[in-house]
């Protein structure tokens, strides 16, 4: 099963206030298991509507860098996110961002799919990858 969780997560407002329309700022770190095996830093740039976390009909954008093993190679390579969310939880579509793969992960191509509940500890993705 591919699925991944949160170890930190660092989040600071950086336009608008609190209650507000506002941009945020999140630096993350995730566990991987499944097809990817590893962990990776992801840095989010995050819209917020209003009240509370959502997204509204706005995606955020985020880079994410893994580091660790894809079909048993290893390597690191970046992917970039569009992510929608609210209260109840996020999906997120994917792509590996071209020539980012280096060692066994070098011209890796692919693209995928994450999301789950709010307040889960584990969330389930989808990757479908080349070499």
């Amino acid at each position: 099963m591919n699925e991944f969780m949160t170890k930190n997560w660092e989040e600071k407002i950086v336009s608008g206030t609190e209650g507000g329309p506002r941009v945020a700022y999140a630096h993350v770190t995730f566990a991987y298991e499944g097809v990817v095996e590893g962990e990776s830093i992801c840095d989010l740039l995050l819209y917020y509507a209003g009240e509370g976390y959502n997204s509204g009909q706005t995606t955020s954008p985020s880079f994410e860098r893994f580091e660790g093993k894809v079909d048993g190679r290893e390597g690191t390579f970046i992917v970039r996110h569009e992510y929608t969310f609210d209260d109840k939880g996020f999906t997120s579509t994917f792509k590996v961002v071209p020539g980012s793969g280096t060692g066994g992960l070098a011209g890796l191509t692919g693209s995928g799919t994450a999301g789950g509940a709010t307040g889960v500890d584990k969330v389930g993705y989808t990757f479908e990858y080349a070499f």
